[in-house]
Protein backbone atom coordinates (compact mmCIF):
# COMPACT_ATOMS: atom_id res chain seq x y z
CA UNK A 1 0.00 0.00 0.00
CA UNK A 2 1.30 3.44 -0.94
CA UNK A 3 1.46 6.11 1.76
CA UNK A 4 2.91 9.64 1.68
CA UNK A 5 3.81 11.42 4.91
CA UNK A 6 5.23 14.96 5.00
CA UNK A 7 7.15 16.24 8.05
CA UNK A 8 7.51 20.03 7.94
CA UNK A 9 8.71 22.78 10.24
CA UNK A 10 11.43 25.31 10.88
CA UNK A 11 15.17 24.87 11.24
CA UNK A 12 16.19 22.67 14.18
CA UNK A 13 12.55 21.85 14.99
CA UNK A 14 13.25 18.11 15.22
CA UNK A 15 11.98 17.14 11.74
CA UNK A 16 14.72 14.69 10.78
CA UNK A 17 14.90 12.93 14.14
CA UNK A 18 11.13 12.51 14.22
CA UNK A 19 11.08 11.28 10.61
CA UNK A 20 13.81 8.73 11.36
CA UNK A 21 11.90 7.41 14.39
CA UNK A 22 8.73 7.20 12.31
CA UNK A 23 10.48 5.32 9.50
CA UNK A 24 11.76 2.75 12.01
CA UNK A 25 8.19 2.24 13.24
CA UNK A 26 7.18 1.32 9.68
CA UNK A 27 10.20 -0.84 8.88
CA UNK A 28 13.18 -2.43 10.64
CA UNK A 29 15.28 -1.67 7.53
CA UNK A 30 14.20 1.64 5.97
CA UNK A 31 15.88 3.52 3.15
CA UNK A 32 17.39 6.93 3.83
CA UNK A 33 17.49 9.01 0.64
CA UNK A 34 19.71 12.06 1.05
CA UNK A 35 19.12 14.85 -1.47
CA UNK A 36 21.69 17.41 -0.32
CA UNK A 37 24.69 18.66 -2.20
CA UNK A 38 27.60 19.33 0.10
CA UNK A 39 28.60 22.92 -0.57
CA UNK A 40 31.07 23.58 2.25
CA UNK A 41 32.79 22.16 5.35
CA UNK A 42 30.06 23.24 7.76
CA UNK A 43 27.40 21.46 5.72
CA UNK A 44 29.62 18.38 5.40
CA UNK A 45 29.69 18.27 9.21
CA UNK A 46 25.86 18.38 9.33
CA UNK A 47 25.73 15.46 6.90
CA UNK A 48 28.25 13.53 9.00
CA UNK A 49 26.15 14.06 12.15
CA UNK A 50 23.02 12.84 10.37
CA UNK A 51 24.81 9.71 9.15
CA UNK A 52 26.28 9.03 12.59
CA UNK A 53 22.83 9.22 14.20
CA UNK A 54 21.49 6.45 11.96
CA UNK A 55 22.46 2.85 12.56
CA UNK A 56 23.37 -0.05 10.25
CA UNK A 57 19.71 -0.95 9.74
CA UNK A 58 19.42 1.90 7.21
CA UNK A 59 20.05 1.59 3.47
CA UNK A 60 21.60 4.92 2.47
CA UNK A 61 21.10 6.39 -1.00
CA UNK A 62 22.46 9.75 -2.09
CA UNK A 63 20.33 11.20 -4.90
CA UNK A 64 20.34 14.90 -5.66
CA UNK A 65 17.52 15.03 -8.22
CA UNK A 66 16.07 11.92 -9.85
CA UNK A 67 14.50 10.03 -6.98
CA UNK A 68 12.40 7.94 -9.37
CA UNK A 69 15.41 6.11 -10.77
CA UNK A 70 15.50 4.14 -7.52
CA UNK A 71 13.18 1.16 -7.01
CA UNK A 72 11.70 1.48 -3.52
CA UNK A 73 8.64 -0.72 -4.06
CA UNK A 74 7.57 -2.45 -0.88
CA UNK A 75 9.93 -0.37 1.26
CA UNK A 76 9.78 2.54 3.67
CA UNK A 77 11.85 5.44 2.38
CA UNK A 78 12.75 8.65 4.19
CA UNK A 79 13.62 11.52 1.85
CA UNK A 80 15.60 14.24 3.60
CA UNK A 81 14.88 16.75 2.36
CA UNK A 82 12.50 18.39 -0.10
CA UNK A 83 14.16 21.78 0.44
CA UNK A 84 17.58 20.58 -0.70
CA UNK A 85 15.94 18.63 -3.54
CA UNK A 86 14.11 21.78 -4.71
CA UNK A 87 17.34 23.75 -4.45
CA UNK A 88 19.16 21.30 -6.73
CA UNK A 89 16.57 21.68 -9.50
CA UNK A 90 16.31 25.46 -8.95
CA UNK A 91 20.09 25.90 -9.21
CA UNK A 92 20.44 23.64 -12.26
CA UNK A 93 17.48 25.29 -14.03
CA UNK A 94 18.99 28.77 -13.54
CA UNK A 95 16.45 30.07 -10.98
CA UNK A 96 13.47 29.56 -13.34
CA UNK A 97 10.59 29.07 -10.89
CA UNK A 98 7.91 27.79 -13.31
CA UNK A 99 10.23 25.34 -15.06
CA UNK A 100 11.58 24.11 -11.72
CA UNK A 101 8.11 23.65 -10.25
CA UNK A 102 7.00 21.62 -13.28
CA UNK A 103 10.10 19.41 -13.07
CA UNK A 104 9.65 18.85 -9.33
CA UNK A 105 5.97 17.97 -9.62
CA UNK A 106 6.63 15.51 -12.46
CA UNK A 107 9.49 13.82 -10.58
CA UNK A 108 7.51 13.71 -7.31
CA UNK A 109 4.56 12.05 -9.07
CA UNK A 110 6.78 9.55 -10.88
CA UNK A 111 8.65 8.62 -7.68
CA UNK A 112 5.59 8.35 -5.44
CA UNK A 113 3.73 6.20 -7.99
CA UNK A 114 5.65 3.26 -6.50
CA UNK A 115 4.01 1.09 -3.84
CA UNK A 116 5.97 2.27 -0.82
CA UNK A 117 5.75 4.29 2.36
CA UNK A 118 7.28 7.71 1.65
CA UNK A 119 8.31 10.02 4.49
CA UNK A 120 9.43 13.42 3.20
CA UNK A 121 11.10 16.07 5.35
CA UNK A 122 10.70 19.69 4.27
CA UNK A 123 11.16 23.20 5.66
CA UNK A 124 8.76 26.06 6.16
CA UNK A 125 11.25 28.67 4.98
CA UNK A 126 8.47 31.14 4.20
CA UNK A 127 7.61 31.51 7.89
CA UNK A 128 10.60 33.80 8.37
CA UNK A 129 11.00 37.35 7.16
CA UNK A 130 10.99 38.43 3.53
CA UNK A 131 14.48 38.36 2.02
CA UNK A 132 15.99 41.44 0.44
CA UNK A 133 17.55 39.17 -2.24
CA UNK A 134 15.48 38.47 -5.37
CA UNK A 135 16.79 34.93 -5.92
CA UNK A 136 16.07 34.01 -2.30
CA UNK A 137 12.52 35.40 -2.60
CA UNK A 138 12.01 33.34 -5.77
CA UNK A 139 13.26 30.19 -4.03
CA UNK A 140 11.05 30.84 -1.00
CA UNK A 141 8.04 31.13 -3.32
CA UNK A 142 9.03 27.95 -5.15
CA UNK A 143 9.48 26.05 -1.88
CA UNK A 144 6.10 27.22 -0.60
CA UNK A 145 4.29 26.27 -3.80
CA UNK A 146 5.97 22.86 -3.95
CA UNK A 147 5.21 22.19 -0.28
CA UNK A 148 1.56 22.92 -1.06
CA UNK A 149 1.69 20.50 -3.99
CA UNK A 150 3.36 17.73 -1.97
CA UNK A 151 1.01 18.11 0.99
CA UNK A 152 -2.01 18.01 -1.33
CA UNK A 153 -0.83 14.50 -2.34
CA UNK A 154 0.04 13.44 1.22
CA UNK A 155 -1.95 11.10 3.42
CA UNK A 156 -0.49 12.67 6.56
CA UNK A 157 1.26 15.96 7.33
CA UNK A 158 3.04 16.67 10.62
CA UNK A 159 4.28 20.12 11.66
CA UNK A 160 7.23 20.03 14.06
CA UNK A 161 7.21 22.83 16.64
CA UNK A 162 10.16 22.90 19.04
CA UNK A 163 10.51 19.12 18.90
CA UNK A 164 6.78 18.47 19.28
CA UNK A 165 4.94 16.78 16.39
CA UNK A 166 1.58 18.39 15.60
CA UNK A 167 -0.53 16.41 13.13
CA UNK A 168 -2.17 18.82 10.67
CA UNK A 169 -3.48 16.32 8.10
CA UNK A 170 -4.54 12.68 8.19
Amino acid sequence: MRKIIIITGGARSGKSTYAEQLALQYSPNPIYMATARVWDDEFAERVRMHKERRGPEWTNIEEQKFLSRHDVNGRTVLIDCITMWCNNFFFDLKDEVDTTLEALEAEFDKFTAQEATFIFVTNEIGMGGVSMNEVTRKFTDLQGWFNQYATSKADEVVLMVSGIPVKIKG
